[in-house]
């Protein structure tokens, strides 16, 4: 879930549980929309986490030649760090 996701959510769990007055036999909408606002609230700190551990990955190329076969040899390696 993303972080617009999340606000969304919140977003419309407060319509439902604040700004409705009307009354649904066979569902709370008020229960709904504090449901919704929980989900929000997961989903705006999942987004957060998730934006914070992004992660840069660095590759760095040697090239060369083989002494004994006489051939060019190239080396790739990739690492990954954390920010």
């Amino acid at each position: 879930m993303s972080l617009g996701a999340g606000i969304f959510l919140f977003a419309v769990g407060a319509i439902l549980a604040f700004a409705v007055n009307i009354s649904v036999d066979w569902v709370n909408l008020q229960v709904v929309g504090y449901i919704l606002m929980v989900a929000g609230i997961v989903g705006i700190i999942l987004g957060i986490v998730l934006i914070a551990r992004k992660r840069t990955a660095v590759s760095t190329t040697a090239s060369g030649v083989d002494p004994v076969s006489g051939d060019r040899v190239r080396r790739t390696v990739r690492t990954e760090d954390q920010i």
